[in-house]
């Protein structure tokens, strides 16, 4: 019976060991991302690169390394990437996942952008940075805003009889 629990908590411990190596894997990868995004702003071409996969989380970590102050030029690329459907934001599953990994402000930005990209194609993020400010300032009313263009943009059903 000992030679049994010896057993188990052997296989316990591999496997606190290789959760544990996972998890730090995870936050190497995190980390890298960081500074390539950090290193991708101070080059100013930020706004060309796409998003991948867990961009969600280095957002997070260029917060904690800015002492938690909100990373704004961060916060624009994903809502413009979520809006336009870029980078791994083409999955639609990836869109659903984001909405509970960004923050609402984020996500009323993304969902701004979504409505005015409709109301008027080919404007750029120049034309559309208010959005950012609405959405971070007044998240309220830019959602009621961001919902209320979807409703007129939306082509009434069809009625026939």
């Amino acid at each position: 019976m000992q030679a049994l629990f010896a057993v188990r908590n052997r296989v316990t411990g591999s496997y606190a060991i290789a959760a544990r190596e996972a998890e730090l894997r995870e936050a190497a990868r995190i980390a890298a991302r960081a500074d390539e995004l950090q290193a991708l702003r101070e080059l100013g071409t930020l706004g060309q690169t796409e998003p991948r996969t867990g961009d969600e989380a280095v957002r997070d970590e260029l917060t904690r390394r800015a002492g938690g102050y909100v990373q704004a030029d961060i916060d624009a690329w994903l809502a413009r990437a979520l809006a336009a459907h870029l980078g791994h934001y083409r999955d639609p599953a990836a869109r659903e996942e984001a909405a509970s990994l960004l923050t609402p402000p984020v996500l009323t930005h993304a969902a701004l952008l979504a409505e005015l990209a409709r109301l008027v194609p080919g404007a750029d993020g120049d034309q559309l940075a208010f959005a950012a400010l609405l959405a971070t300032t007044e998240p309220e009313a830019a959602g009621a805003l961001a919902a209320f263009l979807t409703r007129a943009l939306t082509p009434p059903a069809d009625h026939r009889r």
